[in-house]
């Protein structure tokens, strides 16, 4: 009866601060239906799915603040520049793209960042003493297990799509024969080794017959790739690969003992579903 009583008021008090009321408390923190109705439409989770995440970011910033993890500006803004460089970008050009493709600006944009460096530094602290360097027995077999993934095409025969607008290229991609005069096409043969690494790793994800995820463009304006074939595919032998591998096993292990202390401290926080 307390502890009902006791969420009431709680829920009383923090919902005349938040947006829509209060969905769920984890340690007495809310996550609002407004956070749960964000969620979804970012993240495209069904309802349980999407609180499922939010309450996983709630306990990792209450573990943040209680290891006193912190992140300077400048990192925040090494970040950036090098995010700007991968994609052949200024970060003014970066910040121009990230408003005009997800509707984030500059500060928020750097919000993301902030979060994002904190919670790398919060998962090294986690997990660095508990995951030991694979054997070369180790990245033998889960090369053998995931050889195609080690299979690159020598090029690549697309289509480009390119428009000033996201969403002449979203309607084009949803409905192919649609006529729209804003949204320029080109066939080309596209040389693996000639292209910027992350648009060759995002024709390498997307299957034939699909197009990319629409992207901005360097000089203004958006693109999106129809990937017709992916031509000469070769399989890089073990040794040209084997620091991708072991980055691969590192990765695998780093999740299962973050999946593993995240489901541990869930299972002892007080959360309370409220709605």
């Amino acid at each position: 009866m307390k502890k009902a009583l006791l969420s009431a008021v709680l829920a009383a008090a923090l919902g005349a601060q938040t947006v829509g009321g209060i969905a769920v408390l984890v340690k007495e923190k809310a996550i609002t239906l407004y956070d749960v109705e964000e969620e979804m439409r970012q993240s495209k989770l069904p309802r349980d799915k999407a609180i499922d995440l939010l309450i996983r970011k709630k306990l990792e910033e209450l573990e943040i603040i209680e290891r006193n993890i912190n992140v300077r500006q400048e990192e925040v803004i090494e970040d950036i520049k090098a995010m700007a460089a991968q994609n052949n970008m200024s970060v003014s050009e970066l910040y121009d793209a990230m408003l005009r493709v997800r509707g984030v600006d500059a500060e928020q944009f750097k919000k993301r960042i902030e979060e994002k460096l904190l919670s790398q530094k919060l998962y090294s602290a986690i997990a660095y003493s508990r995951i030991n360097p694979p054997e070369a027995s180790d990245e033998e077999t889960y090369y053998l297990q995931h050889i195609n993934e080690f299979s690159y095409p020598q090029s690549f025969s697309v289509t480009i799509y390119s428009a000033p607008s996201a969403q002449s290229l979203q309607a084009k991609t949803q409905n192919p024969m649609l006529n729209l005069s804003d949204v320029q096409t080109q066939n080309a043969q596209l040389p693996s080794a000639q292209l910027n690494p992350q648009l060759a790793q995002l024709l390498i994800a997307t299957p034939e017959g699909s197009f990319t995820q629409i992207i901005p463009s360097p000089t203004g304006g958006y693109s999106t790739f129809f990937v017709t074939s992916k031509n000469d595919s070769q399989t890089l032998p073990l040794e040209q690969v084997r620091a991708q591998v072991s980055n691969a096993i590192m990765q695998e292990r780093r999740n299962l003992v973050l999946g593993e202390h995240f489901e541990r401290l869930r299972m002892n926080a007080q959360i309370e579903y409220l709605r």
